[in-house]
């Protein structure tokens, strides 16, 4: 079992960036992905960004090329890097193992991009 906390939220500005954090209760060095979801009022949720042990990445289209995940094994915490934020990026964030396993699911954490 693990709790997951995600952390780093926030009112934006289009344009603008956030870094999200998400901090796990043990260690995830055994758990091979690891990844973000995100899920906007009145849609499903749908996972942003992956990122495996060995460091390799997947990403979203709608996200490629401005959100960038990363882990650090050492410190139990998993990141994304949002930049060029836009109205449709506004969402609860969550981060889970890649496929996600129910009972990890923690609070999220709100990101909202608005003028």
């Amino acid at each position: 079992q693990v709790q997951l906390v995600e952390s780093g939220g926030g009112l934006v500005q289009p344009g603008g960036s956030l870094r999200l954090s998400c901090a796990a209760s043990r260690s995830i060095s055994s758990i091979y992905g690891m990844a973000w979801y995100r899920q906007a009022p009145g849609k499903e949720r749908e996972r942003v960004a992956s990122i495996t042990n060995g460091g390799r990445r997947n990403y979203a289209d709608s996200v490629k090329g401005r959100f960038t995940i990363s882990r650090n094994n050492a410190n139990n915490t998993v990141y994304l890097q949002m930049h060029s934020l836009n109205p449709e990026d506004t969402a609860v964030y969550y981060c889970n193992s890649a496929p996600p396993i129910y009972r990890y699911w923690g609070q999220g954490t709100q990101v909202t991009v608005s003028s």
